[in-house]
């Protein structure tokens, strides 16, 4: 089976090369790879590596029963397997699906003290139970969100280098339009990668079969996977209301008003005894949150409305494979999004935002038609972006920049399935540029007022 290189690759060897490196702790929905990058660098990185899978070895969750002191540990993994060994300075400990038993970040402060061996923990759905490991590890861990895969590990698997990726920027930040050749490629690169979303076994199947054959399949056993992860985490009468939200984010997405209703969940739903369900489906990283501004001017960490926002998939290819049987046939054999067309870029650019380490916000303002899906910021500047279905005029994009009301707006970005281009004061880019927005705003692009 052929490994998909992917971003924590580099990160995990600039973790081990620092002096004193803390515990680590490796968090991410189920099914995004971690388990397979973090043994993969376990493997080629250490002489000896201690794996203990709190799901399929419970046994391992008496290790602490004498305390969580290193010294007690190792005697306890040693009496449950005795032909493990533990050179110090050589030894990496990976407990995995940590989950399952969060007692053992209790031990990290001990490992960290200690300094003799390596540890990393991963595991899904941390975020329901982080608070527990927050609380026993802070101070003595070092943390790494991990996502399936965007569009860059994408092109990687592909079989296109970082000069390729290089190359996009360097064509966004010098205002030069693509040839025909480069927006044919990008742009049936990008459909394959929206219908397929990012998670590692959808992507390495199209990658070794050359076809969709197959992905569907996966794409809703993922599905039936992370409902399951909902009937076994979610506590009491949750579960039905979380289920009956997750089932409800593609027809609210292809909706014209997109904010999410909770009153559409069901009879006589209210935004109260559903607020745990949305931040739930947000803390197993199923969902990203877009959230409205009360006013699109910086900062924006505080200035929005918790009870407006909108939900989109953390993984594109899981809203693909919850369309109808009409929409998967005309998606896959004819590449037409249909119905679907704003909400599937709509949630590819948010989940693109997200992955490079942007919030979500968006803005509707009550008296009038002005609303803009999302925003980005430099350190001075608010920059809204359009995601349009079709190369229209982007009139919200205009008053945003034009209005004296704005003045944290100077600049907007519109993403469209046309060319770069750029006049009064928008930048147009392809949707597969999404990926490099935040490098392209970091880069001294000369978006300036």
């Amino acid at each position: 089976m052929c490994y998909l290189k992917r971003k924590i690759d580099s990160f995990l060897t600039e973790w081990r090369a620092a002096p004193r490196h803390k515990p680590l702790i490796v968090k991410g929905p189920r099914q995004v790879g971690k388990t397979e990058s973090v043994r993969r660098f376990a493997e080629n990185s250490y002489e000896n590596v201690i794996y203990i899978n709190f799901v399929e070895e419970p046994k391992y969750k008496l290790i602490t029963a004498d305390g969580y002191k290193t010294e007690d540990i190792v005697k306890n993994i040693s009496r449950l397997d005795p032909g493990k060994r533990f050179p110090p300075g050589k030894t990496l400990f990976f407990f995995d699906e940590l989950q399952e038993f969060p007692d053992i970040a209790t031990a990290l402060k001990f490992f960290c003290i200690d300094g003799r061996f390596d540890v990393i923990c991963s595991g899904s759905m941390l975020g329901i139970n982080y608070r527990k490991i927050e609380s026993n590890s802070v101070g003595y861990k070092t943390d790494y969100e991990m996502y399936s895969m965007d569009f860059e590990e994408f092109l990687w698997a592909k079989g296109y280098d970082d000069g390729f990726i290089a190359d996009l920027l360097s064509h966004m930040r010098t205002l030069t339009p693509f040839s025909e050749l480069e927006l044919s490629v990008c742009n049936s690169l990008f459909l394959d990668y929206c219908i397929l979303g990012g998670m590692p076994a959808v992507v390495r199947e199209y990658v070794e079969r050359g076809t969709f054959e197959g992905s569907l399949d996966i794409q809703r056993q993922l599905i039936a996977d992370y409902k399951e992860d909902i009937r076994k985490y979610a506590e009491g009468m949750d579960q039905g209301r979380i289920l009956n939200v997750f089932n409800q984010i593609p027809p609210q997405l292809a909706k014209d008003n997109k904010k999410f209703q909770i009153s559409k969940v069901a009879s006589g739903a209210r935004f109260k005894d559903y607020r745990g369900c949305i931040e739930w489906l947000s803390d197993a990283g199923m969902v990203n949150i877009c959230y409205c501004l009360n006013f699109p001017e910086l900062p924006l960490k505080g200035n929005y409305e918790e009870t407006k926002y909108k939900l989109y998939f953390a993984d594109s290819g899981l809203l693909v494979a919850m369309l109808d049987e009409e929409a998967q046939e005309d998606l896959r054999a004819n590449k037409n999004l249909g119905v679907y067309k704003g909400a599937l870029y709509e949630n590819i650019v948010g989940e693109a935002l997200v992955k490079s380490g942007c919030g979500l916000y968006y803005y509707k303002r009550e008296d009038s038609t002005l609303e803009e899906d999302f925003f980005v910021r430099t350190a001075s500047e608010l920059i809204p972006v359009e995601v349009k279905a079709t190369n229209g005029r982007a009139k919200s994009l205009r008053t945003l920049i034009s209005s004296e009301k704005y003045s944290d707006i100077s600049h907007g970005i519109k993403l469209t399935g046309g060319n770069i281009g750029y006049s009064d004061n928008i930048y147009t880019f392809p949707y597969f540029c999404a990926f490099l927005l935040k490098r392209y705003l970091k880069s001294g692009n000369g978006m300036t007022s």
